[in-house]
């Protein structure tokens, strides 16, 4: 008489099924949605401004976020890089044009000019970011230097002495990160928010 077990290789898939499947569950439920979950809880209590996009408000009103650049087309204004994602953050990119491109070559001398004309300020002082576009193309922030090539031009429209507008300029100066990592900066939306907030 045969005593041995019947094999069933149906039970013997089923088995060999069950581990795996619940390590999935388990992992798209712990790191697919609670550990989204509690790193978004904790973003909101320890940074809450960072969390919620570093918004700046006047008055109550949101004005914008002080990470991603907008641009200002009145005189009275400090103006931010130019854009290839016409500052748009949904649309974030550079112009992903070599160097050598002779379309960039031209829109670079054009641009150039063109902010060389509107500063009253030689060729040679344009500062090369004023004409140059971002990696992402949002870059908020600009260096003292392309800040102060602007400052005439900012407080002939404005109707104050430029030293007023220098001063206001080193007063919105950012060190570097930690005090070492990369160049001091203007943020262009906080200078020209302080702009509208000083007194003439």
């Amino acid at each position: 008489m045969n005593t041995q077990a019947t094999h069933n290789p149906n039970i013997d898939d089923r088995v060999s099924l069950r581990a795996p499947l619940l390590f999935a569950a388990v992992s798209l439920l712990g790191f697919g949605l609670l550990y989204s979950l509690a790193g978004t809880a904790l973003g909101r209590v320890a940074f809450p401004a960072q969390a919620g996009g570093s918004i700046i408000e006047r008055n109550g009103q949101a004005v914008g976020s002080e990470l991603i650049a907008q641009p200002f087309a009145d005189a009275r204004y400090f103006q931010p890089r130019p854009s290839a994602a016409k500052y748009d953050p949904m649309a974030a990119s550079g112009s992903n044009q070599a160097r050598s491109n002779p379309d960039l070559r031209k829109r670079i001398a054009e641009d150039t000019a063109a902010i060389a004309q509107r500063d009253g300020i030689a060729l040679s002082e344009v500062p090369a970011e004023l004409a140059t576009q971002s990696g992402g193309g949002l870059d908020p922030h600009i260096s003292p230097r392309a800040a102060q090539v602007q400052a005439a031009r900012v407080a002939k429209a404005r109707g104050v002495d430029v030293g007023k507008i220098d001063a206001l300029i080193a007063a919105n100066t950012e060190a570097p990160q930690f005090g070492v990592l990369g160049q001091p900066r203007v943020n262009v939306l906080k200078l020209n928010l302080a702009l509208d907030a000083a007194k003439n």
